[in-house]
């Protein structure tokens, strides 16, 4: 089968093993520490605090942000991740709609949906596409909220000039291993401000004030520390973070690698009359961690998915509307008509870095063969 992500690893994430197990610092140490430094300099913010998820760093943006029984805007179409971390601290989803293209959150709606009760705003960067970041930050700057961008899709994606992750108060990162930046499983969050920058570092950390590797790098151990805070577990550790130095380093090779692939897959579906193919707005330079097709005809997504299976190539269908589980149906406080019908049409088809031009000319040959069928 050719899988729908697959991470790009080679003998330099092997051989940068050997450091932390040579050590024998297996747990938050100096090679997070790097990590954690080189990832702030390539986003362009002063901070960067190394978590074990996505989840986890959202749910530590979320307690800053201060979101207990306040509402925070969000979108549906998102993996629950997103909106899970708005529950973990006490917050109420608001369902804001999509831009039909892009899949992004759509800024006149968010606006629609702001009331005196609104604290702060998630936006999804959809596949790596940068939401329209400009309309959004001046509403966050006209209503003081705070706005926490989910960078899951979007490690080395760009609005105009600027880092995705980089223009809120908040960026959140996953390193899961299908992710443009894959080290198994870990995240990230970028800030800006110092204080939560202290912050989320005691917090990951179980509220504890000076951590471990803190406390080694002076001669000798010191033992002594404080806590300050009623904190989580959900710090890095320097095995994930030795495969995420090797990463970042490939990480603009393998984005390029994507973005080739992107592009030759919209010209050679161009012609394909019963299939909507991506777009790329002019102000974003998309991650693109994901290819997500639109069928025409919503009774042909499950059976092209099914023909493709049956031809060995994987396809995958992200998301499900998060408003649509059982779970979230008491926090429906409002209509999204795009949402509930655009995902209908939606397949994700193959995208990683290893898939090569022959495997792609398969996949559409076969996107062509199944009107033919």
């Amino acid at each position: 089968m050719i899988p729908v992500f697959k991470p790009s690893y080679g003998e330099e994430e092997l051989e940068a093993l050997r450091e932390p197990f040579r050590t024998g610092w297996l747990g938050l140490g100096p090679q997070t520490k790097e990590f954690e430094d080189r990832f702030a300099e390539l986003i362009g913010v002063p901070h960067a605090i190394g978590v074990n998820s996505a989840t986890a760093a959202l749910h530590l943006a979320f307690m800053l942000a201060g979101i207990e029984g306040k509402e925070v805007i969000t979108t549906s179409m998102t993996f629950v991740s997103t909106n899970h971390a708005i529950l973990y601290n006490n917050g109420i989803p608001v369902f804001a709609d999509i831009e039909p293209d892009t899949l992004n959150i759509n800024a006149d709606d968010i606006k629609r949906k702001i009331t005196e009760q609104t604290r702060a705003l998630v936006v999804v960067h959809y596949g790596g596409h940068a939401c329209d970041m400009s309309a959004i930050m001046e509403l966050a700057e006209k209503h003081n909220l705070i706005v926490i961008e989910d960078c899951a899709h979007a490690c080395g994606g760009m609005y105009k000039d600027q880092m995705l992750g980089s223009l809120g108060h908040f960026g959140c990162y996953s390193f899961h291993a299908v992710k443009n930046l894959a080290t198994g499983d870990g995240g990230m969050i970028t800030t800006k401000s110092s204080e939560s920058d202290a912050k989320l570092r005691q917090i990951r950390w179980l509220g504890i004030t000076r951590g471990t590797w803190d406390r080694s790098e002076r001669k000798g151990y010191a033992w002594e520390y404080d806590v300050e805070d009623v904190g989580l577990k959900c710090h890095m550790n320097d095995i994930t973070a030795a495969i995420g130095l090797v990463q970042l380093a490939k990480l603009e090779q393998m984005n390029n690698r994507r973005r080739h692939l992107a592009e030759r897959y919209s010209n050679l579906l161009a012609d394909v009359r019963w299939i909507k193919t991506p777009v790329e707005k002019e102000y974003t330079k998309s991650a693109w961690h994901n290819y997500v097709i639109k069928v025409t005809d919503p009774n042909d997504r499950n059976p092209l998915m099914d023909y493709l299976k049956a031809k060995g190539i994987s396809t995958g269908m992200h998301y499900i509307p998060n408003h649509l589980y059982q779970m979230y149906r008491p926090y429906v406080n409002g209509s999204v008509p795009i949402t509930e019908a655009v995902w209908h049409h939606l397949i994700t088809l193959p995208l990683f870095p290893d898939l090569t031009d022959e495997q792609q000319d398969i996949i559409v040959e076969e996107i062509r063969g199944f009107k033919h069928s």
